[in-house]
Parts: structure tokens; sequence; C-alpha cells
């Protein structure tokens, strides 16, 4: 494996001292003693959850090449096998130092996308058309926050093409730090929608948040914002009193790059767009008209960062969605297949707005139905009760034939709904899971979306064991 950063300059980025031997190349970098790989570095970083020095023997033992350690803990480690080494401060500090590194090394363009929806599916269509155009790198999964922002800084090769970031927040002053590491060229706000309301006093709040993404644009560098959103004159003029130019994106008649028509199909869509008045027509590989808007934003960034728009076009065809967002399966039943459609990752209302769409783009076969199930929507504070039950609307406009519902937020859905749609309502996902797959019949379409501590994850895994995949899966 070629090396990702060679000893002497690991050590000049992050300063300490060696105790031991490591060898003069290093593979890579991890903070997980689970996964870490020969050669590489291990970061001892403190979580919520573990400490990381307690599996620094364990990571040595699998191979790292040496392990990056507090001063203060060294004497709880013990003796290892292998090399330490040791940092006078917090090994987060030190991952942080080794990732402005990587970006001063690197000389390609770098894009950071933010937004309260659709910043990893962004991202993933970013990697999906930069890729054939040159080396790009990207995080892998949702690594946007204080310590997966700096990992993937780390991680980046020095020859890197295009740099792809995704920056999180759920509070203020998050976004702030993030940025000024990763330095882009171009930087997306996808949109800005009621998401982490219990942290924020209100939707301007979080504007202003998304907003602090235009604070560490390169000189010249571009703001990319979604003009349909209500928010875009807040994130233009932030943009702008930081040296940004700023390009909106979207269907308003003043969007430089503009969506003009498009068709939306089962497997994907086409759309034709303007861009700075050019005509382009191109497609997009996975459903949903929220991916257009995201497909607008990455055409954007392609223009602006002086990428080939017209391949980038092209390769939009080739972007699929991401596991537990959009991610589609034709399962076997025993009298026929169904689909499942995996919005399990996340969910706040515009992501419920946007699954419940693309619920009504897919059409049953024989005497399916639409099946929506949906558990409940977290962090939204004051507002939840009202935004749960908002979402009746949205499935009697999206023609969803019954309707399941997990979790204490989603009772009050569940007394909004009509008794014709009505399937069940459970307090967790865990009970609401026997009662769905004792319901689904052939020909259904069932579609799940639930944020992620609501754990409708393992109930897509038990459907996908319990029915067989089609071979002609459509994953």
């Amino acid at each position: 494996m070629s090396a990702l950063w060679s000893l002497d300059a690991l050590l000049a980025a992050i300063g300490g001292r060696l105790i031991g031997n490591a060898p003069a190349e290093i593979t890579g970098i991890s903070i997980d003693s689970r996964t870490v790989g020969p050669g590489e570095a291990f970061f001892a970083i403190r979580g919520d959850r573990f400490d990381a020095h307690a599996f620094v023997a364990g990571a040595l033992k699998a191979g790292a090449a040496l392990a990056v350690v507090s001063q203060s803990r060294v004497d709880e480690i013990g003796p290892v096998e292998g090399a330490l080494l040791v940092v006078s401060d917090d090994p987060l500090d030190a991952l942080e130092r080794l990732g402005r590194a990587a970006r001063a090394r690197m000389t390609g363009k770098v894009v950071a996308v933010t937004g309260s929806v659709g910043k990893t599916s962004t991202k993933e269509m970013l990697r999906t058309v930069f890729s054939p155009l040159g080396r790009t790198h990207a995080p892998v999964g949702s690594f946007n926050n204080h310590w997966g922002v700096p990992l993937t800084l780390a991680r980046m090769p020095a020859d890197t093409e295009f740099g792809i970031f995704e920056i999180g927040m759920n509070h203020s002053g998050e976004i702030r730090p993030l940025v000024g590491m990763v330095r882009p060229h171009a930087a997306i706000v996808t949109i800005v929608a009621p998401v982490h309301l219990a942290f924020f006093a209100d939707e301007r709040e979080i504007a202003e948040a998304k907003a602090e993404i235009f604070e560490g644009l390169l000189p010249g560098g571009a703001a990319i914002i979604n003009r349909d959103n209500e928010w875009f004159e807040l994130l233009a003029e932030r943009a702008r009193e930081h040296g940004g130019k700023v390009v909106g994106f979207g269907e308003d008649p003043t969007s430089d790059i503009r969506l003009e028509r498009c068709a939306l199909q089962e497997d994907g869509s086409t759309a034709q767009a303007s861009i700075f008045g050019e005509q382009l027509a191109f497609r997009v590989g996975a459903p949903g008209r929220h991916l257009l808007q995201n497909a607008l934003g990455v055409l954007a960034v392609a223009r602006e960062i002086g990428a080939d728009v017209a391949r980038v076009a092209l390769g939009l065809a080739g972007f699929r969605a991401a596991k537990g967002r959009g991610e589609r399966f034709l399962l076997s039943h025993s009298g026929g297949d169904f689909i499942l459609l995996d919005e399990s990752y996340n969910a706040n209302p515009t992501s419920m707005q946007a699954a419940l769409s693309l619920l009504a783009q897919v059409r049953p076969s024989g005497l399916g139905r639409r099946v929506a199930v949906l558990g409940d929507m977290l962090e939204l504070g004051n507002d939840s009760e009202a935004l749960h039950r908002g979402l009746a609307a949205d499935i009697a406009s999206n023609g969803a034939d019954l309707v399941y519902l997990a979790g204490a937020e989603m009772k009050t859905l569940w007394d909004e709904l009509p008794d014709a749609c009505r399937g069940a309502y459970a307090a967790t996902a865990a009970e609401l899971e026997p009662i769905l797959v004792d319901a689904i019949r052939p020909g259904d379409v069932i579609m799940l979306k639930a944020s992620l501590g609501t754990r409708f994850g393992p109930v897509v895994e038990t459907i996908k064991r319990r029915f067989a995949p089609n071979p002609q899966s459509e994953t």
C-alpha cells in the first residue's frame, strides 16, 4: 500500500515525541481499533461513549504503525508492542493539526456541503461525478462533525484533485471551525429547514448557523445556495460579507442554474436546466425531485471550479441512492414481489415530505398498496407536536394507502389520520416490526422513514432477511 504520510511529515504536523520505533511511512489514519489497518496511525480520541485510550494495545496488535495518545494517559496504557506518539494535549487536537497540514499540501479543488437536508446525498453525487475526472476524496458515511471532518482531511492523499467535504451541525458555532480547516473553493447550502429546533430559537437561527460555511471560503470562492429556499437572501448576504460569489440554483425564475423541465420516473429522473442561459439535458440515476435539486447544485459546483460541466452532467446518471437514503429493493413474497424503499437513516419534516413524494412516484403492482412506515422525527423542540401532526396532509396528498407509525411523537399523527389509512401504531420500532412484516402483501410499495434514534434500520434488515431479494433486485 502506498504511503499517505511519511513519519517525518506526520511528526512535523502534530508535534509530540516518539516512544519506540515506527515505520518511515504511514499508510492511513484511524480512530477505530476494530477496523485499523496495518501501517496506519491510530488516534486515541475520547468520544461520547468510549475513550479510545482503552483500545491502544489492541490497535497496535492489529498492525497499527503507531498510536497517538495523550501525555496524561501514558501510564494508564502500560507496556505495549509498538510505537506510541505521545502528544502533550488531546489527540483530537493532534488530528486537527494533521488535517490542516493535509489541506495545506493539497493543490486541487475543494468543495464543502452543508444543509438541513441532502448533505450526504449531495456529497455522494459530487463523488460520483468527479471521480471520472480525477482523483477524488470524500468522507465515508456521514463523517461531518468535529472528529469526522479532521479525520477526512487527514486521510486525504496529497495528489487529490477534488476534495469533497460534508459539514454538519446541531448547534450554532459548530460549522465555523470545521470550514476553517476545509477552506473550500465552493460551498453549498442545500436547504435550510426546521431541523434541530430543540437547539435553536427559530428557523432563522438555523439559517445563520448554516451561513457559517461561507466564512471559510477561499478568496473568490463560490457560495452555491438553493434559490427556492426562503432563506436564500439571508444566506446570500452572509456569503457576500465573506467575499463569496453567490450562485443560486433551483426552479425560481431568477436562479442562475435553473430547472426548466423534468420527468420523474421510478428509477430516476430526466431534466433540462439552464446554466447561466445555456441549455443542458441530464439524467439522475436515482428517483426523487429532491435529488434533481441536489443535481443542480452539483452542476453549479462544476461550473464554478472549472470542471467539465458536460461530463459532470453525464456522470449524474451513475448516481445511486445510498443506504438508508432511498435505497430500493425488489423482494420476493410468497405470492409475488414487492418493493422496499429504505429511507431509514434520518428524518425531519422536509425529508419526510420528500420521502412521501418518492413513495407516490412508485406504482404498486396488482392489488398492492402504497404503505408509509414512519417513526419519530427527533430534536424538533416545542414545535414537535405540530410538525408531526402536519404530516397528515403530506400523507393524503401523496396517496399513501396505509400508514404504520412508531414512537411517542408519532402518536400525535396517528390521532390525526382517518381510519381508512390506519395500519397500526406502536410505541417503538421493535414492537411495530412483527405487525408490519405480517401485513406485507405482494405488489406493495413499502417506505420506511424515521430519525436514526427511532431505530428503523433493524426493521429494514428484518424485512430483507424475511423476504429473499428477487434476482432482479433494484439496489
